[in-house]
């Protein structure tokens, strides 16, 4: 079974997120993690050390609760090219 595009354009969202070394802003960081969850159906617990973290990625994945495996994978595409199309 082949890759649909909206699986090959996530794929090469995630590739970018992930080669990129400057730090994104942390309510990027959230968005991201959450949509990413979403979008690989990964239902893990948080694993940071801080609690503090963890209760900002439990809430970030709150927020995105709604969200189909689909519909995560495209804002999670909209907000990396929003990102690098305006970062600065």
């Amino acid at each position: 079974m082949s890759k649909s595009n909206l699986d090959i354009e996530f794929d090469q969202a995630v590739d970018r997120v992930n080669a990129y070394t400057e730090p994104f802003p942390a309510d990027t960081l959230l968005k991201l993690y959450a949509y990413y969850k979403k979008a690989t159906n990964d239902y893990g617990r948080p694993k940071s050390k801080k609690p503090i973290i963890n209760a900002f990625k439990t809430n970030a994945l709150f927020q995105a609760k709604g969200l189909t495996e689909d519909e995560a994978k495209r804002l999670y595409i909209d907000l990396v090219n929003n990102y690098f199309l305006y970062r600065k």
